[in-house]
Protein backbone atom coordinates (compact mmCIF):
# COMPACT_ATOMS: atom_id res chain seq x y z
CA UNK A 1 0.00 0.00 0.00
CA UNK A 2 1.22 3.52 -0.85
CA UNK A 3 2.73 5.13 2.26
CA UNK A 4 0.59 8.27 1.94
CA UNK A 5 -2.60 6.21 1.57
CA UNK A 6 -1.53 4.20 4.60
CA UNK A 7 -0.98 7.43 6.55
CA UNK A 8 -4.49 8.62 5.66
CA UNK A 9 -6.03 5.30 6.63
CA UNK A 10 -4.21 5.24 9.98
CA UNK A 11 -5.45 8.75 10.82
CA UNK A 12 -9.01 7.79 9.89
CA UNK A 13 -8.86 4.65 12.04
CA UNK A 14 -7.40 6.58 14.98
CA UNK A 15 -10.25 9.14 14.82
CA UNK A 16 -12.84 6.39 14.63
CA UNK A 17 -11.45 4.40 17.57
CA UNK A 18 -11.16 7.56 19.70
CA UNK A 19 -14.80 8.42 19.03
CA UNK A 20 -15.96 4.85 19.71
CA UNK A 21 -14.37 5.20 23.15
CA UNK A 22 -16.18 8.50 23.71
CA UNK A 23 -19.41 6.67 22.90
CA UNK A 24 -18.68 3.99 25.53
CA UNK A 25 -17.68 1.40 22.94
CA UNK A 26 -14.26 -0.23 22.55
CA UNK A 27 -12.29 0.01 19.33
CA UNK A 28 -9.39 -2.15 18.13
CA UNK A 29 -7.25 -2.29 15.01
CA UNK A 30 -5.63 -5.47 13.67
CA UNK A 31 -3.56 -5.81 10.52
CA UNK A 32 -4.83 -9.16 9.29
CA UNK A 33 -6.78 -12.37 9.97
CA UNK A 34 -4.02 -13.80 12.17
CA UNK A 35 -4.06 -10.80 14.50
CA UNK A 36 -7.86 -10.85 14.45
CA UNK A 37 -8.08 -14.43 15.70
CA UNK A 38 -5.44 -13.77 18.36
CA UNK A 39 -7.52 -10.85 19.63
CA UNK A 40 -10.72 -12.93 19.61
CA UNK A 41 -8.97 -15.49 21.81
CA UNK A 42 -8.25 -12.71 24.31
CA UNK A 43 -11.77 -11.26 24.24
CA UNK A 44 -13.80 -14.50 24.31
CA UNK A 45 -13.50 -17.08 27.08
CA UNK A 46 -13.33 -20.76 26.17
CA UNK A 47 -16.53 -22.76 26.77
CA UNK A 48 -18.61 -19.59 26.45
CA UNK A 49 -21.68 -19.41 24.21
CA UNK A 50 -21.27 -17.56 20.93
CA UNK A 51 -24.03 -16.37 18.63
CA UNK A 52 -23.45 -15.05 15.13
CA UNK A 53 -25.25 -12.75 12.72
CA UNK A 54 -25.20 -12.81 8.91
CA UNK A 55 -21.77 -11.67 7.77
CA UNK A 56 -19.62 -12.31 4.73
CA UNK A 57 -16.74 -10.71 6.65
CA UNK A 58 -16.69 -13.54 9.18
CA UNK A 59 -16.39 -16.10 6.39
CA UNK A 60 -13.71 -14.13 4.55
CA UNK A 61 -11.57 -13.85 7.70
CA UNK A 62 -12.07 -17.50 8.70
CA UNK A 63 -13.86 -16.58 11.92
CA UNK A 64 -16.74 -19.02 11.37
CA UNK A 65 -14.34 -21.96 11.07
CA UNK A 66 -12.35 -20.59 14.01
CA UNK A 67 -15.42 -20.94 16.24
CA UNK A 68 -16.44 -24.29 14.77
CA UNK A 69 -13.02 -25.74 15.54
CA UNK A 70 -12.50 -23.97 18.86
CA UNK A 71 -13.50 -24.80 22.40
CA UNK A 72 -16.73 -22.81 22.33
CA UNK A 73 -20.47 -23.44 22.44
CA UNK A 74 -21.11 -22.09 18.95
CA UNK A 75 -24.71 -21.45 17.93
CA UNK A 76 -24.03 -22.30 14.29
CA UNK A 77 -26.84 -20.96 12.12
CA UNK A 78 -24.84 -21.99 9.04
CA UNK A 79 -24.54 -25.70 9.75
CA UNK A 80 -25.58 -28.13 7.03
CA UNK A 81 -29.15 -29.39 7.15
CA UNK A 82 -30.44 -26.81 9.62
CA UNK A 83 -34.20 -26.26 9.42
CA UNK A 84 -35.93 -22.89 9.46
CA UNK A 85 -37.36 -23.68 12.91
CA UNK A 86 -33.92 -24.63 14.27
CA UNK A 87 -32.54 -21.38 12.89
CA UNK A 88 -35.37 -19.42 14.55
CA UNK A 89 -34.51 -21.04 17.87
CA UNK A 90 -30.88 -20.01 17.44
CA UNK A 91 -31.99 -16.42 16.83
CA UNK A 92 -33.78 -16.51 20.19
CA UNK A 93 -30.78 -18.14 21.92
CA UNK A 94 -28.54 -15.37 20.60
CA UNK A 95 -30.08 -12.95 23.09
CA UNK A 96 -28.67 -14.93 26.03
CA UNK A 97 -25.28 -15.66 24.46
CA UNK A 98 -22.07 -14.61 26.16
CA UNK A 99 -20.83 -13.11 22.91
CA UNK A 100 -22.69 -12.12 19.75
CA UNK A 101 -20.45 -11.51 16.76
CA UNK A 102 -21.12 -10.15 13.29
CA UNK A 103 -20.07 -7.17 11.18
CA UNK A 104 -21.54 -3.72 10.61
CA UNK A 105 -22.79 -2.23 7.37
CA UNK A 106 -21.04 1.06 8.07
CA UNK A 107 -18.92 2.66 10.79
CA UNK A 108 -18.65 6.44 10.98
CA UNK A 109 -15.58 8.40 12.02
CA UNK A 110 -17.81 9.78 14.80
CA UNK A 111 -17.92 6.29 16.33
CA UNK A 112 -21.45 5.41 15.22
CA UNK A 113 -22.75 2.11 13.84
CA UNK A 114 -25.19 2.08 10.94
CA UNK A 115 -27.01 -1.10 9.93
CA UNK A 116 -29.92 -2.19 7.76
CA UNK A 117 -31.53 -5.57 8.40
CA UNK A 118 -34.27 -7.68 6.88
CA UNK A 119 -35.93 -9.33 9.89
CA UNK A 120 -33.97 -7.84 12.80
CA UNK A 121 -32.22 -11.08 13.80
CA UNK A 122 -28.81 -9.43 13.38
CA UNK A 123 -29.42 -5.93 14.73
CA UNK A 124 -31.65 -6.89 17.68
CA UNK A 125 -28.87 -8.70 19.63
CA UNK A 126 -26.55 -5.79 18.90
CA UNK A 127 -28.93 -3.54 20.79
CA UNK A 128 -29.84 -5.76 23.75
CA UNK A 129 -29.22 -9.19 25.24
CA UNK A 130 -25.75 -10.67 24.81
CA UNK A 131 -23.13 -9.86 27.45
CA UNK A 132 -20.79 -8.58 24.76
CA UNK A 133 -21.12 -7.78 21.08
CA UNK A 134 -18.10 -7.95 18.78
CA UNK A 135 -18.29 -6.36 15.34
CA UNK A 136 -15.58 -7.19 12.81
CA UNK A 137 -15.26 -4.75 9.94
CA UNK A 138 -12.92 -3.93 7.09
CA UNK A 139 -11.50 -0.44 6.57
CA UNK A 140 -13.76 -0.07 3.52
CA UNK A 141 -16.79 0.37 5.77
CA UNK A 142 -15.52 3.48 7.52
CA UNK A 143 -17.35 6.62 6.37
CA UNK A 144 -17.41 10.27 7.43
CA UNK A 145 -20.89 10.48 8.96
CA UNK A 146 -24.38 8.98 9.11
CA UNK A 147 -25.41 10.59 5.81
CA UNK A 148 -22.55 8.87 4.01
CA UNK A 149 -23.30 5.64 5.89
CA UNK A 150 -26.89 5.55 4.63
CA UNK A 151 -25.81 6.28 1.06
CA UNK A 152 -23.19 3.54 1.23
CA UNK A 153 -25.56 0.92 2.58
CA UNK A 154 -28.57 1.78 0.42
CA UNK A 155 -26.69 2.09 -2.85
CA UNK A 156 -23.84 -0.39 -2.42
CA UNK A 157 -24.15 -2.91 0.42
CA UNK A 158 -27.87 -3.66 0.19
CA UNK A 159 -28.08 -4.18 -3.59
CA UNK A 160 -25.09 -6.53 -3.52
CA UNK A 161 -26.51 -8.48 -0.58
CA UNK A 162 -29.93 -8.68 -2.21
CA UNK A 163 -28.24 -10.03 -5.35
CA UNK A 164 -26.33 -12.61 -3.26
CA UNK A 165 -29.61 -13.75 -1.72
CA UNK A 166 -31.35 -13.94 -5.13
CA UNK A 167 -33.99 -11.43 -4.09
CA UNK A 168 -36.45 -10.13 -6.66
CA UNK A 169 -36.10 -6.43 -5.90
CA UNK A 170 -35.53 -3.38 -8.14
CA UNK A 171 -32.00 -2.94 -6.78
CA UNK A 172 -30.91 -6.35 -8.08
CA UNK A 173 -31.80 -5.13 -11.57
CA UNK A 174 -30.73 -1.50 -11.35
CA UNK A 175 -27.81 -1.78 -8.92
CA UNK A 176 -29.04 0.95 -6.59
CA UNK A 177 -31.81 1.52 -4.05
CA UNK A 178 -35.33 2.48 -5.15
CA UNK A 179 -36.77 2.42 -1.59
CA UNK A 180 -39.12 -0.26 -2.88
CA UNK A 181 -42.09 -2.06 -1.35
CA UNK A 182 -41.12 -5.43 -2.78
CA UNK A 183 -42.10 -8.55 -0.79
CA UNK A 184 -38.40 -9.54 -1.09
CA UNK A 185 -37.18 -6.23 0.37
CA UNK A 186 -34.25 -6.75 2.79
CA UNK A 187 -34.12 -3.12 3.96
CA UNK A 188 -36.71 -3.20 6.74
CA UNK A 189 -34.86 -2.22 9.93
CA UNK A 190 -32.68 0.92 9.90
CA UNK A 191 -30.59 1.07 13.07
CA UNK A 192 -28.13 3.71 14.30
CA UNK A 193 -26.15 2.93 17.45
CA UNK A 194 -24.55 6.09 18.84
CA UNK A 195 -23.49 4.81 22.24
CA UNK A 196 -23.89 2.30 25.07
CA UNK A 197 -24.92 2.44 28.73
CA UNK A 198 -22.61 -0.48 29.55
CA UNK A 199 -19.01 0.51 28.86
CA UNK A 200 -17.29 -1.64 26.21
CA UNK A 201 -20.24 -4.02 25.82
CA UNK A 202 -19.86 -3.35 22.10
CA UNK A 203 -16.37 -3.90 20.75
CA UNK A 204 -15.47 -2.97 17.17
CA UNK A 205 -12.48 -4.64 15.54
CA UNK A 206 -11.23 -2.89 12.42
CA UNK A 207 -9.19 -5.12 10.11
CA UNK A 208 -6.64 -3.42 7.85
CA UNK A 209 -8.12 -4.55 4.55
CA UNK A 210 -11.36 -4.50 2.57
CA UNK A 211 -13.92 -7.03 3.77
CA UNK A 212 -17.55 -7.81 3.03
CA UNK A 213 -19.93 -5.36 1.40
Amino acid sequence: MDKDVLWYMEKQIDRTIDNLKKNNMAGFFVKDDIELKALLKELISENSTIGVGDSMTLFETGVIEFFRNGNYVFLDKYRDGITSEEKRQIYIQNFSSDTFICSTNALTENGELYNIDGNGSRVAPMIYGPKQVILVTGVNKIVKDIEQAEKRVRNYSAPIDAKRLNKKTPCTTLGYCMDCNSPDRICNDFIIIRGQFIKDRIKVIIVGKELGY
